[in-house]
């Protein structure tokens, strides 16, 4: 698959775990021990790439988990990486139950291209959902081998074996008894079991489902944690880039003589790089400013206010992705029918780390510490700008400052590498905020068209749905409705061989944090809120009468009675909005209490409360800080964030005009784990921001009875839209 298959697949709705595994060798490296070995089944996910008209992909060889060393650590070897989402905590804790062992004896290895497994990369919420389950299969496979062995060594039959803290004893004479080390040191082993482990009952388990502390806590804290930012080599040169001013702008003219003037600094110009480097990144910055450039910027007046009809002028032919009944019968089944159209700005991921990566080079192999999403699409990016075997690649990722979908674009680990090689110097290239948001890859401006019709029960019995340049995660409804169609106009991975279509964004646009179902979600559930007050229905009633999946109904009972819904109107700058969605196999309603500013039109959110069914929990407490992360994250690109542009310039610098949420913007926030622990677990790191825009929208109009069709719900177009109100009164 090419990087712009696995874009693509990001805006989908990833049911099965995307393995493409390689052959490689790090058993060597590994050194002694019993190391569990194991295939993952990629026929479903092949099945699926065929379907979708992505590049076909073959069956792939064994890979190795898990490792107990001589000293009685478990080693996890995993191509994810930890952005600050938690997942190094829930992967130690599912290690350590199923080998009873304590945490504090596991040891993960994580994004490192010479250690770790391939991996597609650390996004779609799949971690826990699709390699979790796979790592538990692996550990209790390992507990198995453990078993077995001990059981030979013992002379005792396995049934009568116990583990506790990494000791395995008879239950019947607890002096005879073998540790892991003891054990790994005894023979080097690399085992696959033939018959199928069981992982441990659930009333057994010590640490799934408990609430448990960041094992990387104390080093966030403290500044012990390393960051790609945070590499220092000898001899290493900070790279300072000449930007365009604009997107397809193109290089006039330029004049470097007052820079070569300094023998400090060195200027480098290679593949339209041209970059001046020094060992103190505030001369190199100061430097580059003396670089005097002239440009030639295309003239477009394309911007903020008209790009939605910009795409609808350029949509290709629509892909159905969803179909039941027959629409026509649908409209002759509707007392009331509904036209509505909603949209969307360009909104940035906003990373608190900027893109940053540094490379050293050594004779022919290549080192990057990269701030990436994905270590290994990097490798392969790398090995073919080189033409280098992928071997000679080493990707290191440290912890990486958040990443969102953003850091899937590596560009600034390919800019390193290459002036490391010209210079024969470690080198650091760092964005600078304002080089953050001109090269981010932004969520798509798009357009949803919904037209959809009830009959005099308040059943919705029509529903046409017409998406435009965002994706279909989240198109799919789930509500009980007899005729009804999904069409996707450009997905929000523009793979389209389209010239057109590629180049119907003024600049880059990928994914972001559940892509496409922040937008879907909005359109959605602002039309059923519009649908249910057409219908004199309680926005709750009008959502459970229209509901037949369980899971959905018993997250929006959950919700209600936590926020003791009613349906009645209290105050005329309150309002009170309800949204429901589904990402990731995650389940999710939401409720909020917002009061709007009648004057200004600002939108204070003061309340929000999130029932979520995600499967099974492995850390509550680490689940419970992603839903309040999303509702924190959804605040902004609901009510403020936008990037404003013209044609190919990006306005957005930093962050004193482009406004994310800070902690006088936080509402109280209460969040409800649905029990579902017989489930397997499912995503948890994007669901629940998914219906912010959705939920607050159809507050606000609870509140004023404005309804905003596009997001973000700015005090602009809310002042706006109250002023046409009220002249329409006195009209």
């Amino acid at each position: 698959m090419s990087k712009q298959d696995y874009i693509d697949l990001d805006f989908t709705d990833i049911k099965t775990f995307p393995s493409s595994i390689k052959r490689r060798h790090f058993l060597k490296l590994l050194g002694s021990g019993i190391i569990i070995l194991f295939s993952l089944d990629s026929s479903a996910f092949q099945e699926v790439i065929k379907k979708r008209g992505y590049l076909d992909i073959t069956a792939y060889d064994l890979t190795s988990f898990l490792r107990i060393g001589e000293d009685g650590r478990i080693t996890c070897l995993t191509g994810k990486i930890e952005m600050g989402q938690g997942i190094a905590t829930s992967l130690s804790q599912i290690i350590a139950d199923e080998l009873y062992v304590p945490m504090e004896s596991v040891d993960l290895i994580m994004g490192d291209t010479d250690l770790c497994p391939w991996d597609l990369g650390t996004f779609g919420s799949m971690t826990i959902r699709f390699f979790g389950v796979e790592l538990r299969n692996a550990a209790a496979e390992a507990r198995a081998v453990l078993l077995e062995l001990a059981s030979k060594e013992l002379n005792v039959p396995e049934e009568r074996l116990s583990i506790e803290n990494g000791i395995i004893f008879d239950e019947s004479n607890k002096k005879k008894k073998i540790s892991y080390s003891e054990l790994s040191r005894k023979e080097n082993i690399r085992k696959r079991l033939d018959k199928k482990a069981l992982p441990k009952n659930l009333s057994k388990l010590s640490f799934i489902g408990k609430n448990v502390k960041r094992i990387d806590a104390s080093a966030k804290v403290t500044g012990k944690a390393k960051y790609a930012g945070d590499i220092q080599l000898p001899d290493m040169l900070y790279a300072k880039i000449l930007r365009p001013p604009a997107h397809k702008a193109k290089l006039k003219s330029i004049d470097v003589s007052t820079i070569k003037e300094n023998k400090d600094i060195i200027y480098i110009e290679k593949d339209n790089l041209k970059a001046v480097l020094h060992r103190h990144p505030d001369m190199a910055q100061r430097a580059l400013s003396k670089i005097k450039a002239d440009y030639v910027i295309p003239t477009s007046s394309l911007n903020e206010n008209n790009i939605a009809s910009h795409l609808l002028k350029l949509s290709p032919k629509g892909r159905v992705s969803a179909k039941g009944g027959n629409l026509n019968e649908g409209k002759k089944l509707s007392s009331l029918l509904f036209n509505e159209t909603y949209s969307n700005g360009y909104v940035a991921h906003a990373p608190i780390e900027t893109h940053t990566a540094t490379a050293k080079w050594v004779r022919d192999r290549l080192t990057i510490w990269a701030s990436t999403q994905t270590p290994f699409l990097l490798q392969g990016e790398i090995s073919r700008y080189f033409r280098i075997p992928q071997n000679k690649v080493h990707i290191i990722t440290p912890f990486v400052g958040g990443g969102f979908g953003g850091k899937t674009e590596n560009n600034q680990a390919l800019e390193a590498a290459i002036l490391a090689k010209e210079v024969g110097k470690p080198v650091q290239v760092m964005r600078s905020r304002e080089e953050e948001f001109f090269y981010d890859i932004f969520m798509p401006a798009s357009v949803v068209k919904i037209k959809s019709g009830i009959n005099g029960e308040g059943k919705i019995v029509y529903w046409d749905y017409k998406v435009y340049f965002a994706g279909e995660r989240g198109g799919e409804h789930f509500y009980d409705i007899p005729h009804y169609s999904t069409t996707i106009y450009a997905g929000g991975g523009h793979g389209s061989p389209d010239k057109r279509i590629q180049e119907a964004h003024p600049f880059a646009t990928g994914p972001w944090r559940a892509p496409a179902n922040n937008t879907n979600t909005f359109a959605r559930e602002s039309q059923i809120d519009i649908m249910a007050e057409a219908a004199g229905i309680d926005k709750v009633e009008f959502r459970l009468k229209n509901l037949t999946n369980k899971r959905m109904i018993k997250v929006l009972e959950a919700v209600a009675k936590e926020f003791s819904w009613k349906p009645m109107k209290k105050d005329s700058s309150i309002g009170y909005g309800v949204a429901c969605s589904i990402d990731a196999d995650t389940y999710v309603a939401m409720m909020c209490r917002v009061k709007v500013d009648m004057e200004t039109g600002k939108v204070k959110v003061e309340k929000v409360v999130c029932a979520q069914d995600m499967g099974m929990v492995v850390n509550p407490e680490g689940a419970r800080m992603q839903i309040e992360g999303c509702i924190t994250m959804g605040i902004g690109y609901a009510l403020f964030e936008e990037i404003h542009f013209q044609g190919g310039r990006i306005f957005e610098k930093n962050f004193d005009t482009y406004r994310i949420p800070t902690f006088k913007d936080l509402p109280e926030i209460e969040t409800i784990l649905v029990d579902n622990q017989d489930s397997p677990p499912h995503g948890g790191g994007e669901p629940a921001i998914t219906c912010m825009g959705a939920v607050i929208a159809n507050a606000v109009y609870d509140a004023v009875g404005v309804r905003i069709f596009k997001f973000p719900l700015t005090a602009q177009r809310i002042k706006d839209n109250l002023k046409k109100i009220n002249k329409d009164i006195s009209s």
